[in-house]
């Protein structure tokens, strides 16, 4: 059996602890008090310093859950067997937290305080860029439009688009969080093949 078939088990955990999370804050009756202690509520009174952690299991609805979930589970189950479950559980984190900080930097620059964040997109645009960076030419087959890409090509045009939609203002998401996670996430990836602990 091939063994990127297999769940492994970083990606195994972190698919229940966020389906648990969003079912603890939606189905509660101490749901919507979970969801104040855990969102990153930068340059705020509730602030705390493990928000930075807490915040990237948490999500806004359903859609944000399904799609985070889908590319954990799509990108990660290979990342994980290659980078080996310590390695990649420090990735995964480091991205997300790297992505909190990129956002309040921005924030902070632009003076959008206070700011609260949600989700585990800045820890999956890191996964998404690592595969992109490992699978140069690996085909992934998007959902909307359903055309073939490869990694490469795929990584570079959403960081483009992430980039000008955090520049323009658009909407309520937190563009340069994906952008610093990709951010981070290479960095990292840089970091571990100068040292010689990872290859691609």
């Amino acid at each position: 059996m091939n063994r990127y078939s297999n769940m492994p088990p970083v990606v195994k955990n972190l698919l229940i602890i966020n389906v648990l999370a969003f079912m603890a804050v939606k189905l509660l009756p101490i749901g919507a008090q979970i969801g104040e202690w855990c969102t990153l509520s930068l340059g705020t009174p509730w602030f705390h310093t493990y928000q930075y952690i807490t915040y990237m299991f948490l999500h806004a609805n359903l859609e944000h859950l399904f799609f985070n979930m889908f590319a954990l589970w799509m990108f990660g189950r290979t990342l994980e067997y290659e980078l080996g479950s310590q390695r990649f559980l420090v990735y995964y984190l480091a991205c997300g937290i790297g992505a909190a900080l990129v956002q309040y930097g921005v924030a902070w620059l632009m003076g959008e305080l206070p700011l609260f964040l949600v989700g585990a997109s800045g820890a999956v645009m890191g996964l998404l860029l690592a595969f992109g960076v490992m699978h140069p030419n690996a085909t992934i087959m998007l959902l909307i439009p359903p055309i073939p890409m490869k990694a490469k090509w795929f990584v570079i045009i959403y960081a483009v688009i992430e980039l000008f939609l955090g520049w323009r203002g658009v909407g309520q998401v937190a563009h340069f969080a994906h952008v610093g996670g990709m951010l981070w996430g290479w960095a990292l990836l840089y970091y571990w093949k100068k040292r010689g602990e990872i290859y691609y």
